[in-house]
């Protein structure tokens, strides 16, 4: 179902003061990876919002998500500060790791194979042509 106007305006504006929060909080940057919140999809009533983080270089992506999970006390209330005057009622927050990056990187990496198997096909075909 097609996201409605004010969901992708109050997500854009969870979203935002999420980044900054964690900015604070030292998230954002965490033994030498990088944590960023690639995405939030609020619900059409606007009472539950889905945060997907995107984790770049942390070594254990779950253990991060659990100690994040941890402080979320904390980060709600910060959060509840910052849009308080915007909206009626502060949104339940889920947290879940995006997996996009990993994806890519896979796939970056199949390409990558491919076309190194061709290279060698072509390679070895040329060779028998010469013989």
């Amino acid at each position: 179902m097609q996201e409605t106007k004010r969901q992708k305006q109050i997500g854009q504006l969870v979203q935002e003061e999420l980044s900054g929060i964690f900015q604070r909080m030292g998230f954002n940057v965490v033994d030498g990876g990088m944590i960023s919140i690639a995405a939030v999809k609020m619900t059409p009533d606007l009472l539950e919002a889905k945060v997907y983080l995107s984790m770049f270089q942390i070594k254990s992506p779950t253990e991060m998500l659990e100690r994040i999970k941890e402080r979320m006390g904390e980060i709600k209330k910060a959060l509840g500060l910052r849009v308080g005057k915007q909206l009626r009622r502060m949104p339940e927050l889920s947290i879940f790791l995006d997996d996009t990056l990993d994806y890519v990187f896979k796939m970056e990496e199949l390409f990558k194979k491919i076309k190194e198997d061709d290279a060698n096909i072509k390679d070895s075909g040329a060779n028998k042509d010469t013989k």
